[in-house]
């Protein structure tokens, strides 16, 4: 699996990016990097981060490791979306997109990607590396029960194949 995130789109739906993010642009980024290679480390998925350059960026696409990571800096004047999509174009069903843009969610749709929503991607699988549960999380995800029988409740196909894409995360 292939994880594309739209980087500026996780740090602004986190509370916790958000702030290091107001106080400095480049903090907000490795912090998320950070966040990333750590679960990277338990996932060993094949990630790649998009951030926006389209305002202040070089004139031609930058692309950068960082402990694993392919991080792409779109140039100036082209957006991260447009990035992300051409992503999206060639790596088809392998990927998975993170980002609560509507336009590039639907666009993982077209190109029969799966993708989630990245606030719900940030407070489930990216954990501080130092280990610290969040209490109210885990209370919450055992009092909810979602079960269903027989197939006039069975999800649609689409749908059973993005759940499963999601689970591999």
């Amino acid at each position: 699996m292939h994880l594309i995130v739209d980087g500026y789109n996780v740090i602004r739906q986190s509370p916790r990016l958000q702030l290091l993010d107001v106080m400095d642009l480049q903090a907000g980024r490795e912090a998320l990097l950070e966040l990333l290679a750590h679960y990277r480390r338990r996932s060993h998925h094949q990630i790649t981060v998009v951030f926006d350059g389209w305002q202040h960026g070089d004139l031609k696409e930058s692309r950068d490791r960082y402990q694993g990571i392919l991080v792409i800096y779109s140039r100036r004047g082209e957006r991260a979306d447009e990035v992300m999509k051409r992503l999206l174009t060639q790596e088809r069903q392998r990927a998975l997109v993170v980002t609560s843009d509507r336009e590039i969610q639907v666009c993982a749709e077209q190109a029969k990607a799966a993708w989630i929503n990245a606030g719900e991607f940030e407070s489930s699988h990216l954990h501080d590396p130092a280990g610290a549960a969040d209490p109210e999380a885990e209370a919450d995800s055992s009092t909810r029960s979602t079960h269903k029988k027989g197939p006039a409740r069975r999800l649609s196909k689409r749908l059973r194949q993005r759940q499963q894409r999601l689970k591999k995360l």
